[in-house]
């Protein structure tokens, strides 16, 4: 039986994710280099690249311009991971698409060359599928750290974008905030300007000096200050004045203080556009634009009685965000929470968090590998004095925190800890078999 694309792309995850640029540059050059025709605004964090890219995409798609965007990782499909005009790439787009690549990667393995490494396959795919495109951006997610990720053969982005640094993948990435930086700070290019939204100092020291380095133009988003109008769990607003302009009653739809600072690194990535004269923006269609911006599965409403959140918090700063805005909105509503890790993340300490806003747990298993043993996590919370039941199963432990919420009067069911499960959950209330 002829393996779908999804499977032959996967068979390359056997050679591992490593990081470094030879692997693309030899593909892009066997592809004929279309990464070379793409306008790019170039977005790296350890969280909050995701909304900050989205943020942009909408905002340039309301005001007339083609748009693509490159995300990872999806969260129901893979053809989330490159949307073109809020159209996903198509099924028979990915055939043609993988075809053409692996044709090439192919050739490599046969020439005795490193193969390419499974990203490296997809973000080749997707830099050939935005040049059939012909967008006049592209905004592009990093997927891993920053100088060695394969997003990073874009030799001349129009901009680079940091959100944020904290700890994530200390494996790769190194164990000091000053490591992470220093990869992450990697997309800085000459002369080309370079936003940030960094609270650490040592590690805006860090960006700072590649900045100069480069005579790369340094826009330090946490020198805006703003103030946070109005806040409900259907929305939220703020004002604010970024290089001189003023921003009044900014609607967002997506919750929690967080999502503030990455609107406000969105609204900084524009203006510098607009003052190199890259973009002409009205500022009734850019508040259209950040206001239309949703980013599933990150503090995503899917129920209000009781009330259904889902949270992708799958590392320190995630975990810590997701804690400030369940304080924010539900500081007196009593929490269950549906939770599953991964083994290579800093369990503990995320845990720290969780435990502060919930008050029982169901503890399962995400659909990867990397998934942490659902008895084990149980163990983990019951040792903190908390309850909780270990159930693998994905769609039963949902069910049974429900059940546990309606039956006790609780009010709020959360799941989290990783994208992978959120996004297994958010397919099953969307298709109706949470019913059951």
């Amino acid at each position: 039986m002829e393996k779908t694309p999804l499977e032959r792309i996967g068979d390359y995850s056997r050679f591992g994710s490593r990081l470094g640029l030879a692997r693309m540059e030899k593909l892009m050059k066997l592809l004929g280099n279309p990464e070379k025709s793409l306008r790019v605004i170039h977005v790296a964090g350890t969280n909050g690249k995701g909304s900050v890219c989205r943020y942009i995409y909408e905002v340039l798609i309301e005001n007339g311009y083609s748009t693509g965007l490159y995300i990872s990782p999806y969260l129901q499909s893979f053809n989330e991971r490159m949307e073109s005009n809020k159209e996903y790439v198509t099924d028979e787009e990915l055939k043609r698409l993988t075809d053409q690549v692996l044709e090439k990667a192919e050739f490599l393995v046969e020439s005795g060359e490193e193969p390419p490494t499974e990203f490296e396959i997809v973000t080749a795919m997707a830099f050939l599928w935005f040049k059939e495109k012909n967008n006049d951006f592209i905004v592009l997610e990093v997927g891993l750290g920053g100088s060695g990720d394969s997003t990073n053969v874009i030799e001349k982005p129009l901009i680079t974008v940091i959100t944020s640094i904290s700890y994530d993948h200390m494996d790769r990435l190194g164990s000091r905030l000053e490591d992470i930086a220093s990869e992450k700070a990697g997309i800085i290019k000459s002369n080309v300007p370079v936003v940030i939204n960094v609270t650490d100092e040592g590690s805006r020291k860090v960006i700072a000096k590649k900045a100069y380095r480069e005579n790369a133009p340094l826009y330090d988003v946490t020198k805006f200050k703003f103030d946070n109008s109005h806040h409900t769990i259907d929305g939220q607003s703020f004002n604010t004045k970024i290089d001189g302009i003023i921003y009044e009653d900014v609607q967002l739809s997506m919750l929690g203080l967080h999502q503030i600072n990455n609107a406000m690194t969105s609204l900084t990535v524009l203006s510098v556009l607009r003052k190199e004269k890259l973009i002409n923006i009205t500022k009734e269609k850019l508040y259209k634009g950040m206001k239309g911006a949703v980013q599933p599965g990150r503090f995503e409403v899917m129920g209000k009685d009781p009330y259904i959140i889902l949270d992708g918090a799958h590392n320190r700063g995630g975990a810590e965000s997701l804690e400030e805005t369940m304080e924010e909105f539900f500081k007196e509503k009593e929490a269950v929470m549906v939770v599953g890790i991964l083994v290579d993340k800093e369990v503990d300490i995320m845990l720290d968090h969780f435990e502060r806003i919930a008050d029982s747990f169901i503890t399962t298993e995400p659909p990867v590998e990397r998934a942490m043993d659902a008895v084990l996590l149980e163990k983990k919370i019951r040792d903190r004095g908390k309850k909780a039941t270990a159930i693998k199963d994905m769609e039963k432990a949902y069910h049974e925190g429900l059940k546990e919420v309606l039956e006790e009067g609780k009010e709020v069911l959360l799941i989290g800890g990783s994208l992978y499960l959120v996004g297994k959950i958010r397919e099953m209330i969307e298709n109706g078999s949470d019913k059951k």
